[in-house]
């Protein structure tokens, strides 16, 4: 495979919608999706009133990777290898003598080196993106509640998590003004949106008039995304995109068969009648990669079409599109943000208070001192030697899955079509994927082989 990847060698360029092009501001949305599901939890379920108290201290245990295990209320952090390199009970991080008993140095019992690793399963959840993270501290407060008031080993609290999302989230939500979530973005886009800068904006402009065929492909319903779309790009945003796919229940949009998951028409945002085949541009709901691949064929042309997609999470986006369907994936990944400048997430005026003010959430994309690097990180309790030191499994998807990943699509707007990145493979070093610069855990430690 070729060393670079150029934007111009592409026809297609595919968007995801939520933290992807539209980027949300991270203190104030984990906030809000913490007390959508943690105030459906005390007021429909019953569990503990302390849920709903978050102190700024308790958003440092949000970190992008982590699994929790279902069965035992441990969250885990691995490696590439598949051992655990920290993990906590609840919120309350293991000891290493107590991880070393728990863990051993052994392949945690889910891991599966392969491709064939869900990241959900009736028995784990990995937590890959900004939407699931204030949930990750939610669930562990809730085990550190039943573990204190009922001295609970085992746990089955997930099926109220469910029933939150359902709650908050099910396609009606947005139309029905129910739940916590929709009518306070309704309310107050701005407090929790950024909108698109204009070289953005200026940047989809180009490439749709390079002959770019541009697509959006979101699991958010129809209603939820164009209010996102004319709140970040503006009232004329469909004239950006020639395909428009919502409710594309990722990553199934990918890997399910065209019979599983036929594509929808719309009218006035409701799911209308299944289609046989995708024979037109336009908006649709649902759907599969298949259909919208031969659809491509007739719009470019081509038998084989070059794709690209950009996406925020490995499990619905760069995962799918690279191992189904053999798309380009570029990965949108904040941490490079708050790797490099430290700064906290632009934050709304002090005079523009709400509902949902809350403690402000530290932003999510920066180090969490509780689990460390997203990257790297060495066995707990050993000497923080250069031997002791390992890739996180996040990190190698990165690597493998990946063409390239940036902090955001600002970062790559005002190059050339025609730039040259450095594409990660396995011929080039573990850096060489990250545009503009790769983490700086990552550069000072290059030399690092993966165990």
């Amino acid at each position: 495979m070729a060393q670079h990847f150029s934007l111009a060698a592409c026809d297609v360029v595919g968007f995801d919608l939520d933290h992807t092009l539209c980027r949300y501001n991270l203190p104030e949305s984990a906030v809000l999706i913490y007390n959508s599901f943690a105030e459906f939890l005390v007021k429909e379920k019953g569990y503990d009133k302390e849920l709903l108290t978050v102190t700024p201290e308790d958003w440092d245990f949000c970190c992008k990777g982590l699994a929790l295990d279902l069965e035992d209320g441990n969250f885990i952090k691995l490696a590439d290898n598949g051992t655990v390199l920290r993990a906590s009970h609840g919120t309350k991080m293991m000891a290493p003598e107590v991880l070393a008993e728990e863990y051993g140095g052994k392949e945690w019992k889910y891991f599966m080196s392969d491709t064939g690793m869900a990241c959900r399963s009736g028995k784990y959840y990995f937590y890959d993106n900004y939407f699931d993270l204030p949930g990750a501290l939610l669930c562990a407060r809730v085990v550190d509640s039943l573990t204190k008031n009922n001295g609970q080993k085992t746990f089955d609290f997930w099926k109220d998590i469910v029933a939150g999302i359902q709650h908050n989230y099910k396609m009606s939500a947005f139309k029905e003004n129910c739940g916590i979530y929709f009518p306070e973005i309704k309310r107050d886009p701005g407090r929790y949106l950024h909108t698109c800068p204009e070289s953005v904006k200026k940047w989809l402009r180009q490439l749709k008039n390079a002959g770019k065929i541009l697509l959006l492909i979101t699991s958010s319903h129809s209603d939820y995304c164009r209010l996102l779309c004319e709140y970040i790009l503006g009232n004329d945003f469909t004239d950006l995109f020639d395909i428009v796919i919502t409710n594309a229940l990722k990553p199934g949009f990918f890997s399910h068969l065209p019979s599983q998951r036929p594509f929808w028409t719309l009218e006035n945002d409701e799911e209308q009648e299944a289609l046989p085949s995708l024979d037109k541009p336009g908006w649709y709901s649902q759907g599969n990669a298949v259909h919208l691949y031969e659809l491509l064929k007739k719009m470019t042309g081509k038998s084989e079409p070059k794709v690209v997609y950009f996406g925020d999470s490995m499990h619905s986006d760069i995962f799918p599109a690279r191992h189904y369907s053999n798309w380009e994936t570029v990965l949108i990944l904040e941490e490079l943000r708050g790797d490099r400048d430290g700064k906290p997430e632009e934050s709304e005026p002090l005079e523009k208070k709400g509902k949902y003010e809350g403690p402000k959430a530290k932003p999510l994309n920066t180090l969490s001192k509780k689990w460390g690097s997203f990257f790297i990180d060495s066995v707990s309790g050993l000497e923080n030697t250069e031997d002791s030191l390992f890739y996180t499994w996040s990190c190698k998807r990165i690597s493998t899955y990946s063409t390239i990943a940036i902090p955001s699509i600002e970062a790559i707007a005002e190059l050339p079509l025609d730039y040259k990145f450095s594409r990660f493979s396995s011929s080039n070093s573990k850096t060489a994927g990250y545009y503009p610069n790769p983490p700086s855990i990552l550069s000072n430690n290059e030399t690092l082989t993966a165990k």
